[in-house]
């Protein structure tokens, strides 16, 4: 039988469905039907998504965001050891605490680097071109074990603990998977086209160092308005970066391909869309300024963006 990112698919729906289920018989929270019933939902596309019409999926989604957008979607008092017992728990455990966060990555390397030897009577273990997606997943399943060794508590004390950050993370949990559909979505609406267009008639790309600009400051922009550079990326080298910097500068694609990304993540600095990477942490670390992370990232953004140009001018062309 081949491990195949289905599993993790299911094991991640079953692991909502029972957070949402929480949610849902918690008498005190203040929106328990529609904040649970957001979190079930989203579980079924997980779950049975693949056994659905494409159309009742995205109707789904299409509630969730109604969900979301209305309010629906909102935390509760979180309830938690107190002060004392996790000081007491720190001490305990000192820097043993690391050890299930280091195993996720470690077990990920190992078992990326080790699929292609894992092969049984002719039958690959572990799907091929998902590795790297299932290693995580097995690492994030034996770092749950490691930790409930360590900290000798249990797996249904891990799914309470999982209810309390979905329940303050609250529905940015689920825009970096939107998002990232997003970048499909454009290109079959032939984005990349209209921007190629825009592009070509309103600005002068006979100047090399222009048209290298549009492209960083395009991505930039782009993942910005998206949130994921990945769904930036078709867009903007489908518009300016193949038909112009390759096509008609003859430049290096492989240089355009890995400034360009970078130039991309300087816009994920500057966005509240890249919700995992800039609004999570303010609202894990209770800031009263939910933008207090990017606000902070900005000016290493921008710093970073005017250098990805000028490398990108030089080194692509060499």
């Amino acid at each position: 039988m081949t491990l195949t990112i289905n599993y993790l698919f299911w094991l991640l729906g079953i692991v909502l469905l029972v957070v949402g289920g929480m949610i849902i018989t918690d008498r005190d929270h203040p929106r328990r039907i529609s904040a649970g019933g957001f979190w079930i939902l989203y579980a079924l596309i997980f779950l049975i998504g693949d056994l659905l019409p494409p159309a009742v999926v995205g109707a789904l989604v299409i509630v969730m965001a109604l969900i979301a957008g209305f309010g629906g979607v909102t935390a509760a008092r979180p309830r938690v050891l107190s002060p004392e017992a996790r000081q007491a728990s720190a001490r305990r455990l000192g820097n043993k605490l690391f050890v299930p966060a280091l195993t996720i990555p470690v077990v990920t390397v190992v078992i990326t680097l080790a699929a292609s030897h894992l092969v049984f009577g002719g039958v690959p273990l572990i799907e091929a071109k998902n590795v790297t997606l299932i290693g995580f997943g097995v690492g994030c399943v034996i770092a749950l074990a490691v930790a409930c060794v360590m900290t000798r508590d249990t797996v249904g004390q891990s799914m309470k603990e999982a209810r309390r950050l979905v329940d303050a993370l609250s529905w940015a949990a689920v825009l970096p998977q939107m998002l990232g559909m997003l970048g499909l979505v454009f290109s079959d609406a032939g984005v990349g086209k209209a921007v190629a267009h825009v592009t070509t008639a309103y600005v002068n790309l006979d100047y090399r160092f222009v048209a290298v600009a549009i492209y960083c400051i395009g991505m930039a922009v782009f993942t910005m308005v998206m949130g994921n550079g990945f769904a930036a990326f078709p867009v903007m080298t489908g518009g300016v970066g193949v038909p112009i910097l390759v096509g008609v500068f003859h430049g290096n694609p492989a240089v355009m391909v890995a400034i360009g990304m970078f130039s991309g993540y300087c816009g994920t600095l500057m966005t509240p869309m890249a919700a995992n990477f800039n609004m999570v942490p303010a609202a894990l670390l209770e800031l009263p300024d939910k933008n207090a992370v990017i606000k902070v990232q900005v000016p290493t953004a921008l710093a970073m963006l005017a250098a990805n140009i000028i490398l990108l001018n030089f080194l692509m062309f060499l």
